[in-house]
């Protein structure tokens, strides 16, 4: 259970394909205009329920609660031995050494 004033994210379909303007690409024009942000929850709530949040700039936006305390869960990869080699060489071309 989510309560109120925990930071969350939401979901919410801005507009359906079929509400989006001709001037779009067509692969585009297919597809709904769909939102995700986060703010702080206004009311308890159970994943799923349509909840409203306060955003960090203070609007107030409507959609499903789809997870509560977001965080970035992307890398940049396993460790790739050959940049430390590039780095020391980049190192030894711009400054000279290991400054």
């Amino acid at each position: 259970m989510a309560k109120k004033g925990d930071w969350v994210r939401i979901h919410a379909t801005v507009l359906k394909a079929d509400e989006r303007t001709a001037k779009l690409p067509a692969d585009t024009q297919k597809c709904d205009l769909e939102m995700w942000t986060k703010g702080f929850l206004q009311e308890d709530a159970e994943i799923g329920d349509e909840v409203t949040v306060e955003t960090a700039v203070g609007r107030l936006e409507k959609g499903v609660l789809i997870e509560v305390n977001p965080y970035w869960s992307h890398s940049y990869g396993k460790f790739v031995p050959e940049l430390v080699q590039i780095d020391k060489q980049l190192r030894e071309i711009m400054f000279g050494g290991d400054r």
